[in-house]
């Protein structure tokens, strides 16, 4: 671990830097059948350059190796990369717990009851509206039934702990309770994220971030649901309203959170798919754990912060100066406000922003395409060229190894 000075609570030795993540997100492929409007990493096309099986196998290696405890494995859908089931084997079989994040479209009942066999497994079903009518408006006709069907099927195989997990949107704030008696229904777990400006999602943040009053309702039904709903460290900018919410309320960037994509690049955080956060690639010499001890970008991230234009508000130890992904896409300033402070700064600095948008930056590579229709046929192996997003569908599981529903 980073020689720093003694820290006086935990999550000040976090802010230093771990020697493995915390929590590791893994993007396995950017392929995906559907097309939602705030995707957050541009997802649609197989990128042809993707990780193979044994490189996969590889990192998972080194994730054993480093004692990560966990991955959060998602794409693009990642159930629709051939050899997904064999990658989740061979991790939890190296001591590697999964959890990933499907839209549903292949937990069958035979995937489920194989899910429910595997106690070092966790399955998110993306759900982004308590009615069809919400959701399918930003995931696509259809993909409200695909998903409560997910649902339906991993509660039947007797499934424990699997979330429902929901970013949060001016349109489905006010379902909140809807979505915590649809999770209950099915003995789920709520799981609320932050809609942030990255991806696809940079062109509809404007339209779909929760306004200020919809902020300040949020933070209060986590307060009184807190204990019972995850929120993934989302929403720790919220803590300035007074009260710190359940978390670690902490930007973990390249501290104890990073992102490897589907072709193995290294970003410090999920949601900053961009050439500025950019640490390293797991195929270059010293792999992923070369990347996250040496990386000259984590270094930084991981030198003490002094808060900016921030450091002078009494919620700055509370909120740290919120999403470092959400003030960089929107055009912010990085030591400064959220743009979703709740004191209101941020909300000055975005209407001082040109209405011209073209200056904003891009997150790097777009893999959209229009929406298709799903047909789940056995297919041949593909080619590494094989850019669709259902290349080799296969509905059906058939046991450990080769192509699984």
């Amino acid at each position: 671990m980073t020689t720093t000075p003694a820290p006086s609570r935990l999550v000040d030795l976090f802010e230093y830097g771990l020697d493995a993540p915390i929590c590791l997100t893994w993007e396995l492929t950017y392929a995906c059948n559907l097309s939602c409007a705030h995707c957050l990493s541009s997802s649609g096309r197989r990128d042809p350059r993707e990780l193979s099986t044994a490189e996969a196998k590889a990192v998972i290696d080194e994730l054993e190796a480093m004692q990560v405890f966990y991955v959060n494995i998602g794409g693009g859908e990642p159930t629709v990369r051939p050899d997904f089931w064999e990658l989740l084997d061979y991790a939890t079989a190296h001591h590697v717990g999964v959890k990933f994040s499907t839209n549903g479209v292949r937990i069958t009942p035979e995937a489920a009851g194989r899910l429910a066999a595997n106690d070092y497994v966790d399955v998110q079903i993306s759900l982004d509206g308590a009615t069809s009518d919400v959701n399918d408006a930003v995931r696509g006709t259809g993909s409200y039934d695909m998903a409560i069907r997910a649902l339906e099927n991993l509660a039947a195989a007797g499934m424990k702990n699997f979330k429902l997990s929901v970013v949060c949107t001016r349109h489905n704030i006010p379902q909140m309770d809807e979505f915590k008696a649809l999770a209950d229904r099915y003995g789920a777990q709520l799981r609320l994220t932050r809609l942030r400006p990255s991806g696809r999602g940079a062109d509809v943040w404007d339209d779909l971030h929760p306004t200020a009053a919809q902020q300040r309702e949020l933070y209060d039904w986590l307060l009184a649901h807190g204990e019972h709903v995850l929120t993934g460290d989302s929403f720790f900018h919220l803590s300035a309203y007074g009260e710190s919410l359940p978390g670690l309320n902490l930007c973990g960037a390249g501290r104890v959170v990073c992102l490897i994509d589907p072709v193995g690049d290294v970003y410090a955080c999920p949601f900053a798919v961009h050439d500025e956060f950019l640490a390293g690639n797991v195929r270059e010499v010293g792999g992923f754990a070369g990347v996250w001890r040496e990386s000259e970008l984590f270094r930084r991230l991981r030198a003490p912060q002094h808060g900016g234009a921030c450091a002078s508000c009494a919620f700055y130890d509370t909120c740290k100066g919120g999403c470092m992904a959400a003030k960089f896409f929107t055009g912010l300033p990085l030591d400064g406000p959220d743009p979703e402070c709740v004191q209101g700064h941020g909300e000055q600095l975005l209407a001082q922003r040109p209405q011209d948008r073209g200056h904003l930056p891009k997150p790097s590579g777009d893999h959209s395409r229009g929406p298709v229709d799903l047909v789940l046929t056995r297919r041949r192996p593909v080619s590494a060229c094989a850019e669709s997003p259902l290349a080799g569908l296969d509905p059906t599981p058939t046991g450990k190894g080769g192509t699984h529903a």
